[in-house]
């Protein structure tokens, strides 16, 4: 017996991760898919400050060589924590190192110039294409153990790189804008000619030169915080604010930590998204918060054939405890999906005021495939448009007549499950819309319960269960149901108020009601 009780304990002993004492272990309690076990990265015992190096915190003196200076003596000695006492930390482009983690106190707050001279034009991914950009207030490439922590705040002094309209400010806010200078067309602010003489180019961008792109480089104005290709990353309590345009951009990064920051931007904030996470592996977001301009937390995997050739997938997401006020959707997948996102677990979160609630959107052309996602108990309250959206017409204004073939430019959305999700007063309850060539398919919603000025629409979607879901909406139908095959609908109330409570408009096939 003795001998067995060994046996089974070397046996439990090998089959554990070798990390299994991760303080985030107990999120992978009941996980629906296999994904190592991950930790913060360790650093060296070693501290400096940047006043060691010159910094100043009077919010005037320029700081960029100081900070320069100081990951460079870090790296060097093999790393260890630079650290920001309580100040204003002006300066320009930081480029993070290896077994670097730059920790901001709390009071501190660290700021960017916005004297675009100082960022150079770098070769990067934007919106899932290659092009010559403004180089990004804090920057690494193929890194490793590499973290920004702490309780300060880090600035990126995105209004002086954004376009703003006159009607989304208040009369002391427009002002302060005029106070900056810039250049004032039909009601619009913009931050220079360099910007408006990029309008034009942009459907272009990917194509300019190097030369080409500097002359219009505001209109090039980078995401706050990009990561590329790095390996144990963390991001801990800090307050990632003002972003040029998208907040937090990790590609194709791999042992991503997110926990307890604040991501907030102007809700006016022209690509203001929060969190990117695009063709990254083994990541958490935890506990955290996020106020922004556009998309919250969102799954990418690059665009169309650029991000199938890249060929890699965003996988292993765990989101947990996370809370969404203003964004274009509470947790997002796509558009640009191309590479791919799978093993997605999404639980215990509250979407408060934004446009959508769970938002999947792709269009023709873009390839891919999304599965394996499982979302458990979302709450979410006033949101303007869908509670949850399959949409596979994103940014299509006019359908095409003649339905293409499948292909590898077909995008795909399948084995999605979604439970325990209540939503009181969205704008519509549930919207699938997919394409005549490849439906949403095997799309599960149990235990929810949805209040809404409209109903629900599903169409073009196949093997769809409904289990235990009330629909409710001030007028109109509940449910309409559209060019749908295989679909379930048990226990479930759909309770119109004017109109009958189901309407089948299409053809639909094997419907259980």
């Amino acid at each position: 017996m003795k001998l067995k009780s060994l046996f089974a304990a070397i046996v439990l002993a090998i089959s554990l991760p070798a990390n299994a004492g991760s303080a985030y272990a107990h999120l992978y309690e009941g996980l629906q898919f296999d994904m190592p076990v991950i930790d913060r990265p360790a650093f060296a015992e070693r501290t400096v400050s940047i006043t060691d190096f010159g910094g100043v915190g009077d919010g005037v003196t320029l700081n960029t060589d100081a900070f320069a200076k100081a990951i460079e003596s870090l790296a060097s000695q093999g790393g260890g924590t630079l650290n920001l006492p309580a100040g204003v930390w002006f300066t320009g482009p930081i480029e993070l190192k290896s077994n670097i983690n730059l920790h901001l106190d709390r009071g501190a707050i660290l700021t960017f110039s916005g004297d675009d001279t100082l960022y150079k034009m770098v070769y990067v991914v934007y919106e899932g294409f290659e092009a010559w950009r403004a180089q990004s207030p804090i920057s690494g490439k193929d890194l490793e153990n590499v973290a920004i922590t702490g309780e300060g705040v880090i600035d990126g002094n995105g209004s002086v790189w954004r376009p703003v309209r006159k009607s989304q400010l208040t009369g002391a806010e427009w002002k302060n804008y005029l106070a900056k200078g810039g250049i004032v067309k039909e009601d619009t602010w913009y931050p220079s000619q360099s910007y408006i003489d990029g309008i034009p180019l942009h459907e272009k961008r990917a194509e300019l030169t190097r030369e080409e792109a500097e002359k219009v480089k505001r209109y090039q104005r980078p995401v706050m915080i990009q990561l590329v290709g790095c390996r144990n990353v963390l991001l801990e309590g800090v307050t990632f604010q003002n972003s040029p345009s998208w907040n937090i951009h990790p590609l194709m990064c791999e042992n991503l930590i997110i926990d307890n920051i604040l991501v907030k931007n102007p809700v006016y904030a022209v690509n203001g998204d929060g969190l990117d996470i695009e063709s990254c592996k083994n990541v958490i977001i935890y506990r955290s918060t996020l106020d922004c301009g556009d998309d919250a937390i969102c799954l990418k995997s690059g665009k169309d054939e650029a991000g199938r050739r890249r060929g890699i997938p965003t996988e292993n997401v765990i989101v947990r405890d996370c809370r969404v006020f203003h964004g274009h959707g509470g947790f997002v997948v796509g558009s640009e999906m191309s590479g791919g996102v799978s093993n997605v677990s999404v639980r215990d979160c509250q979407f408060i005021g934004t446009d959508v609630g769970l938002r999947f959107k792709s269009t023709r052309g873009r390839g891919g495939v999304v599965k394996n996602i499982h979302i458990d108990n979302v709450n979410m309250l006033d949101i303007s448009g869908d509670a949850i959206t399959f949409d596979l017409y994103y940014w299509v204004f006019t359908p095409v007549t003649e339905i293409p073939p499948v292909d590898e430019t077909t995008p795909q959305f399948r084995d999605i499950y979604i439970n325990g999700v209540t939503s009181r007063n969205s704008g519509k309850a549930l919207k699938f819309n997919g394409i005549p060539e490849m439906p949403i398919e095997n799309i599960h919603v149990s235990n929810s319960l949805f209040t809404a000025r409209e109903g629900g629409l599903l169409s073009e979607s196949k093997e769809i269960r409904f289990k235990n879901v009330s629909v409710t909406p001030v007028s109109g139908p509940a449910m309409t149901i559209n060019n749908v095959t295989d679909a379930t609908f048990e226990g479930c109330t759909f309770t119109s108020l004017d109109s009958d409570p189901v309407i089948y408009t299409g053809t639909n096939k094997d419907i259980h009601m």
